[in-house]
Formats: C-alpha cells, structure tokens, sequence
C-alpha cells in the first residue's frame, strides 16, 4: 500500500558512503554495521533501533553525492570522528514498505514512482529522500523491512 506522508524536520547523525551506483546494495549494509557498533558515541538518539537512510536522487553538487545511514538525534552535539550531520527539512512523500532483500528493492522503487505518475504527484529529484528502518538487521540484509519516502510535491 502507498500512501502520502508528512514528515516534519530531522536531524540526523551517521556515515556517509560513496561508491558506484552497483555497489550500493553491499556498501551500505557495511556502513549500517559499522553505524551501529558506533551508536554508543551519539548523544540524543531519538530511537537506536531506528535507522534512517538519506540521498538525493539528482545531485546538484559533490557534496551530495551518496547515501547517509543514519540516526535520528534530537540536537546536534559533539559529532563522532569519521561522522556527519544532515537536517532533512520537514517534506511530503510517497511511501512504500519494502520486504525482502535489499538487492530487490529497485522493483518496489519502480512500482512507487508509477504510482505517483499515474496520481499526478511529481518526484522531487534533487531533494533529500529516506529510507527508514525501525529494527536493526545484525546477520544480513537478504529479509529486510523498510519504509521508502520518496520526495513529491
């Protein structure tokens, strides 16, 4: 089921990963549990189960490049060496949940973004897009249940 989503402003505390496009699905797991061997060092975590994955799908400069794993904090402290801080500002999505392994998840994608063309909503492409998880996945990433926010307008 999609459905439409306001989400308000978050910050967010995690790894960047920057690869080729095709690496993506075995990068970011690695990040994930590098993240979360890590969480000890973030203050403020809204939600340390939670997990929250952040890209632009059109990037309009370098530093946009990439994927965020990340979690949510309440405000910003001391930043942990080797991490970075993004606030996603408060936006409208399509959201749908995703089951199954991570590397399928360019079909659920696809049926998201016909979904919107067929309602009329536009894709915001340069804007911040997410990927949420609300449990951590400490084996591998083959069943995964996640929630995609695609950015609309």
């Amino acid at each position: 089921m999609i459905a439409i989503v306001d989400l308000g402003e978050m910050k967010l505390i995690g790894i960047r990963v920057v690869c080729p496009g095709d690496q993506y699905a075995i990068e970011i797991p690695k990040a994930t549990h590098r993240l979360e061997a890590r969480l000890n060092e973030i203050s403020g975590i809204v939600n340390p189960q939670c997990f929250v994955g952040a890209y632009v799908v059109e990037e309009l400069t370098e530093a946009d490049d990439g994927y965020w794993v990340c979690v949510e904090v309440e405000e910003f402290g001391q930043i942990p060496g080797g991490m970075v801080a993004l606030t996603i500002p408060a936006q409208k999505y399509a959201m749908i949940r995703h089951a199954g392994p991570n590397t399928s998840i360019r079909n659920t994608y696809e049926t998201l973004h016909r979904w919107e063309a067929e309602h009329g909503w536009e894709r915001l492409r340069s804007a911040w897009h997410l990927e949420i998880s609300h449990k951590r996945y400490s084996t591998d990433f083959n069943e995964i249940e996640i929630e995609l926010y695609d950015t609309i307008r």
